[in-house]
């Protein structure tokens, strides 16, 4: 049968589940769950979404993720090729890995985003040792909405939900930990299936345009660096390597352009140069507090001399 069309939005909050085939441990070490974590927190680096809940099992995963402009497709096919890749390479193995395409559900209301964190975390509870203590379990994020451990992977922005629960931080977590606790496993699970997928998330979030010029970003990037915009198309030269890295993330990011656009804008280029630039430039924004906050003064640069 052919495939039917995945329903998207970019404006949306989205449930994502990744499986593995059958009878094949998805994360096969606890290092594989970090390694999965570790790689979407690069693709959150270039496409700037953000991630609200998420629980990692042997065989399978949960997030709930707010797209925030950007193309989930892009952000799950990018995530599950890198992990994949890896995942052969280290366990010597070939052939596929995940479970067909990646699940998604557009989350529609509030009632859903709760009732869907709460299915998320309850997750642990399947497992000997966590029945009554999922909050324990390391590679969820219950810990963090109850304060019990801080955000170790840089992904989650849990206060979108928790403020939901009160705005005292410690009573939202009392009320949190009870509404996880009474849900029924059953009941939760019939109410997260996937099916309708056409609907929308609506709320006051602000999304992030991602409609931008390729040459400002080469412009901007020139000033940021004090380089000359001529060192974007010189091959092989260590100087210009962290120019043309993140001029290649915040095209990525900011312009919707693919590898092989950013091949005609820098010319003379490969498209496997374009992802190591891609890899590099994320390095640089995470580890160089100049660069740190580049892609947010970018935005605010656009807005400026537009207004």
């Amino acid at each position: 049968m052919p495939r039917t069309q995945r329903i998207k939005n970019e404006a949306a909050i989205y449930h994502v589940m990744v499986r593995s085939i059958k009878e094949l441990a998805l994360f096969k070490k606890d290092k594989d769950k970090v390694k999965y974590l570790s790689q979407l927190k690069y693709y959150k680096t270039i496409y700037g979404f953000k991630v609200y809940a998420y629980c990692i099992m042997n065989n399978h995963a949960h997030f709930i993720i707010d797209a925030n402009g950007a193309d989930i497709s892009k952000i799950m096919h990018g995530l599950n090729f890198k992990y994949a890749t890896a995942y052969n390479k280290e366990h010597n193995r070939y052939g596929h890995l995940f479970q067909d395409r990646f699940k998604s559900k557009i989350v529609d209301t509030d009632r859903y985003l709760l009732t869907l964190s709460a299915y998320i975390h309850n997750n642990p509870i399947k497992i000997k040792g966590y029945e009554k203590c999922p909050y324990k379990y390391k590679y969820s994020s219950l810990g963090v909405y109850l304060g019990l451990e801080k955000d170790k992977t840089g992904l989650l922005d849990e206060a979108y939900i928790m403020r939901m629960f009160g705005n005292n931080v410690n009573k939202a977590r009392e009320n949190y930990m009870k509404f996880v606790c009474i849900c029924d496993e059953e009941k939760l699970k019939k109410e997260i299936e996937f099916e309708d997928e056409n609907t929308e998330y609506r709320s006051e979030r602000s999304i992030l345009l991602r409609n931008f010029d390729p040459k400002d970003v080469l412009d901007f990037i020139s000033e940021e660096t004090g380089v000359e915009k001529i060192m974007f198309y010189v091959k092989n030269n260590r100087k210009n390597k962290t120019l043309r890295a993140l001029a290649v993330v915040l095209m990525r990011s900011l312009c919707n352009c693919k590898c092989k656009d950013i091949c005609k804008i820098l010319g003379n280029i490969t498209e496997a140069r374009v992802s190591k630039l891609c890899y590099i430039g994320v390095k640089v924004i995470e580890s160089e507090n100049k660069y740190k906050d580049i892609i947010n003064r970018f935005i605010l640069q656009q807005h400026k001399n537009a207004s």
